[in-house]
């Protein structure tokens, strides 16, 4: 039977901050080493110029994402820690992405006390990102996406909105924005290093179930990511089963 090539849009993600962010416990904010599909769907979802209350939509875009992830450019220092203390009033007023004040609601009570969290965040990290649509034919489609991402009707953060991308997502010339390959795995593995930094024997990388290898050399482990948002209810919404391994760079063509 002859291998099905599929499309895939590639991203370039390279911030001075990135925010992968994982479940929060209490006011506590880590960040995972990989991109969570929840926070893709919103990063896609700003670039459509959708509104957080289009539960819909979001919902049915990330039930419609299949990617793997590469770390073209390790983290060089671990992570860094925001502690974030702020005494907030009820008619306080806050910036948005889409150009509209933003207020605050609940009872004068419930300002009283300073708001004390950590976030957490990686520096100067470089990520590609394997993605496709299924099914293929919904709206919004790869093409649209890769419209969307190269005039976002919002500005663009990843993860969080101090994390500003320091280059476009998107490769300077069109033919470079997809690929074609049978696997997210493959996929990966066709592009060449985003840099010199990341030019090793094989690069951290993590892929679903059905789109990679799923034992041998290349396979660390595999887990129940908890990566997944109900759009609807604002929550936690499950966790799908992820593939952590390496991509060997020998088998990415120069």
């Amino acid at each position: 039977m002859p291998i099905t090539e599929k499309r895939w849009l590639i991203l370039d993600l390279e911030a001075p901050l990135l925010a992968f962010g994982g479940v929060v416990i209490d006011q506590i904010g880590a960040t995972r080493d990989f991109p969570a599909a929840s926070m893709l769907t919103g990063l896609f979802a700003n670039a459509l110029g959708w509104k957080r209350t289009e539960a819909e939509k979001h919902q049915g875009l990330q039930d419609r994402l299949v990617f793997a992830a590469r770390i073209d450019r390790e983290l060089p220092a671990g992570t860094l820690t925001d502690m974030q203390n702020a005494q907030l009033k009820k008619n306080d007023k806050g910036w948005t992405t889409w150009g509209i004040v933003e207020e605050r609601d609940g009872s004068d009570a419930t300002y009283k006390a300073p708001l004390r969290r950590k976030r957490d965040y990686h520096m100067d990290a470089r990520m590609v990102i394997a993605i496709r649509l299924e099914p293929a034919n919904g709206e919004p489609d790869l093409e649209r996406l890769a419209e969307a991402l190269y005039r976002p009707a919002r500005p663009l953060f990843i993860g969080r909105k101090p994390c500003l991308p320091s280059r476009p997502m998107l490769a300077a010339r069109r033919d470079d924005w997809f690929v074609d390959a049978p696997t997210a795995y493959a996929a990966l593995t066709r592009l060449p290093a985003a840099d010199r930094q990341s030019r090793k024997d094989r690069l951290r990388a993590f892929w679903p179930p059905g789109e990679g290898p799923e034992e041998g050399e290349a396979v660390v482990h595999i887990y129940d990511l908890p990566d997944l948002r109900n759009w609807k209810s604002g929550l936690h919404g499950g966790h799908r089963r992820i593939i952590e391994g390496f991509v060997r760079l020998e088998e990415v063509a120069p």
